[in-house]
C-alpha cells in the first residue's frame, strides 16, 4: 500500500467489514459534538443527507488533524423519515418512540463516508437504502427493546439488521453495507483506483 489508512471510528462492525475486505488500517476514534452539529444544521434547514455527510466530514477532518499524512476515513449514519432525521436513541423510551414512528412505514438510511488527507477532503460518498418496516405489535417492540437495548442504543432508529432487528422488516432496497454503516463497495473502488490497495 502506498497510503496508510486510518479509520476515525470505534464501530466494531465497520472495522470488521474493512478487515474482512483485506484492508490493513489503524483505528483512531475521534470525538465530535454530533448533537450540536446535527441540531445547528437542522435548524438551518439542512437535509438529512447533508447532515450525514457533514458529520462524517467532521470526524474525518478531526482525524486528519491528528495524522495528516494518512488517509483518514470518517463515517456517520442518519435515518431519514419523510425529511425528518433520527439519531441514536438515548433511552429505551427514545428507542420505542423511534420504532413507533417507523412501524409500518418506509424510511431511508443514509450512510456517509469522507476521506481526508493533509487537511483536505479527497473523497466522499453518501449511500442511500430504503427500508420498509412491517407492522410489529406493541408487545413485540417492548420485548425487542428489552432484549437488545445494550446493542441498539448505538444505532440510529433503534435497530441492527445484522442482529434481531432484521425481524422488524419486510423489504430492503439498496446496498446491505450501507445499512451496516459504511459505503464499502464505493470506498474499496476509490482505494483501488487510487492505487492504495492492489486491484
Amino acid at each position: 500500500m502506498t497510503d496508510r489508512i486510518v479509520l476515525a471510528s470505534g464501530s466494531q462492525i465497520r472495522q470488521t467489514l474493512l478487515r474482512n475486505a483485506g484492508l490493513t488500517f489503524d483505528v483512531n476514534p475521534v470525538k465530535v459534538d454530533e448533537a450540536a452539529i446535527r441540531n445547528a444544521m437542522a435548524a438551518d434547514g439542512a437535509s438529512p443527507r447533508d447532515i450525514a455527510d457533514a458529520l462524517a466530514e467532521h470526524k474525518s477532518r478531526r482525524g486528519s488533524q491528528k495524522d495528516p499524512d494518512a488517509l483518514v476515513i470518517g463515517c456517520d449514519q442518519v435515518l431519514n423519515l419523510n425529511g425528518h432525521g433520527l439519531a441514536k436513541p438515548e433511552t429505551t423510551d427514545d428507542a420505542r418512540t423511534q420504532l413507533d414512528m417507523l412501524n409500518g412505514k418506509t424510511h431511508q438510511l443514509l450512510s456517509a463516508a469522507v476521506i481526508y488527507q493533509r487537511g483536505e477532503p479527497v473523497w466522499r460518498h453518501v449511500g442511500v437504502v430504503r427500508l420498509t418496516m412491517r407492522n410489529a405489535t406493541p408487545n413485540y417492540l417492548d420485548d425487542y427493546i428489552a432484549r437488545n437495548w445494550d446493542s441498539i442504543r448505538h444505532s440510529v432508529g433503534g435497530y441492527k439488521l445484522e442482529e434481531e432487528g432484521v425481524r422488524l422488516f419486510h423489504r430492503i432496497d439498496g446496498d446491505y453495507f450501507h445499512v451496516l454503516g459504511i459505503p464499502l463497495l464505493e470506498l474499496l473502488e476509490y482505494l483501488t483506483i487510487r492505487g492504495t490497495i492492489p486491484g
